[in-house]
């Protein structure tokens, strides 16, 4: 049994020595293909200069000053719209004022133009009382050296009575004009037409 089991130990060492040497000598042709730079201790050392540092502060440092413009940029922007608001209420406030006072002023007008309205009704109504009051040939005589339209005027006040005796002391051509004027006036006013009657074809069927 020993002598049979000494070539198979001798055969199974020299198959792990082989192993190994090919292990070693693959070892080396690896190391020889890798380039190696060897630096100097003190160069090694030494930190890199502080201007050629880029870090990550650099892009940092970027967005926060865009973020500070972006920010003083709305800032002025606000800053504007709420002066162009203030603008515009202090615009929307006067022209309210000023709508007030012209409110205001025609309010007063009218008031003023009824006032004037009302005298000068009065003022008329007085002066027909006047010319009624007269004799008619003297207030005759008055009218003639009216305008036809302005004598309408004050024979369309009177009574019919009144009217009727003061014209027929005018002149004829002017107690015309005086007429025409009181006749025409109302000519263009609208009216109520009567309903026609059926013709004699609808009163058949």
């Amino acid at each position: 049994m020993a002598l049979s089991t000494t070539p198979k130990r001798w055969r199974r060492g020299g198959l792990l020595a082989l192993l190994g040497a090919l292990f070693a000598v693959s070892v080396v042709l690896r190391v020889g293909n890798m380039d190696f730079d060897f630096v100097p201790a003190a160069e090694a050392s030494d930190p890199a200069p502080m201007g050629s540092v880029v870090g990550p502060t650099a892009p940092i440092r970027a967005a926060l000053d865009e973020v500070t413009a972006l920010r003083d940029r709305l800032a002025a922007r606000e800053t504007e719209l709420d002066n162009r608001e203030r603008a515009v209420q202090a615009a929307q406030a006067l022209v309210e004022a000023q709508l007030a006072e012209l409110e205001a002023a025609e309010t007063r007008l009218e008031g003023l133009i009824q006032i004037s309205d009302q005298a000068a009704e009065n003022d008329l109504a007085r002066l027909t009382d006047v010319y009624v009051t007269m004799p008619p040939e003297e207030a005759a005589a008055l009218f003639a050296q009216m305008a036809p339209s302005f004598a309408a005027g004050f024979l369309s006040r009177m009574s019919p009575e009144a009217s009727a005796a003061i014209m027929s002391e005018m002149e004829p051509e002017d107690a015309y004009a005086v007429s025409i004027v009181i006749a025409t006036r109302n000519a263009t006013a609208p009216t109520i037409e009567e309903p026609s009657e059926p013709s004699d074809a609808d009163t058949e069927s």
